[in-house]
């Protein structure tokens, strides 16, 4: 049986190009950084949860909830077969109860905050919004975008960051967690605009305070799926 079923729905994503050197004290044992023509990737991805089941069951109050994480990307040699993962850096989520069995089953990174989001969809244009309320401080990334979606291109860059389907934690120096996430291939809308108002260094760290003034190599908003998360492994 899988360990959690649901749909993630709109998933609005911001891309930033970084130095990987960054990234390597986050970098799981075993695995390596994954690059798309040669850019190291971080990206701030919000959504929703929608009919979340654990183990088949639905939890009273935890089933529909939005998340905002920030992720990057790694790939694994296993015997010879290239997995392609994430990795997270931080997973912000409502609920209390989701943040301590995704901490202690699976030793993620998630925090819980008071979280909204915002989905207006008319004929020809859709928005979306999710806003996280750290230290007092409500956080937004919007996203417009013309309400069709459309087909994934091979070898875009929208591909390589939606085209996912490991997640891989880092427990401590020598051990990495696996577990695989199914899903079919997703379609995206295309953006027309988005807004960021985050504090990048108070949610998720000094080291990463200079997203502030970046400005993103890409914004997609993908729609989403049904999806599947599978037992962890220890590799």
């Amino acid at each position: 049986m899988n360990f959690l079923t649901a749909e993630w729905r709109k998933l609005a994503m911001a891309n930033f190009e970084v130095d990987p050197q960054l990234l390597k004290p986050f970098v799981p044992a075993k695995t390596e950084l994954d690059f798309w023509n040669n850019t190291c990737y971080v990206s701030l991805v919000g959504f929703m949860f929608l009919n979340t089941k654990l183990k088949g069951i639905k939890i009273p109050f935890h089933v529909n909830f939005e998340e905002v994480n920030l992720r990057f990307y790694v790939k694994y040699n296993d015997n010879g077969n290239w997995k392609r993962g994430v990795v997270f850096i931080k997973e912000i989520v409502p609920r209390p109860a989701i943040t301590f069995v995704a901490n202690t089953i699976y030793r993620e990174k998630y925090e819980t905050m008071k979280m909204a989001h915002k989905w207006k969809s008319e004929e020809e244009r859709l928005d979306v919004s999710y806003q996280w309320k750290c230290k007092g401080i409500w956080q937004k990334m919007e996203v417009s975008a013309v309400n069709t979606p459309r087909e994934l291109v091979a070898g875009s860059e929208a591909e390589f960051i939606t085209e996912h389907y490991w997640g891989y934690s880092k427990p401590n120096s020598l051990t990495s967690f696996e577990y695989e996430v199914s899903h079919p291939r997703w379609e995206i809308y295309d953006v027309k605009s988005f807004d960021l108002d985050v504090d990048f260094g108070l949610v998720y760290g000094e080291i990463f305070g200079f997203l502030n003034q970046a400005t993103p190599k890409s914004v997609l908003l993908a729609e989403g799926s049904e999806i599947a998360v599978k037992n962890k492994r220890k590799l």
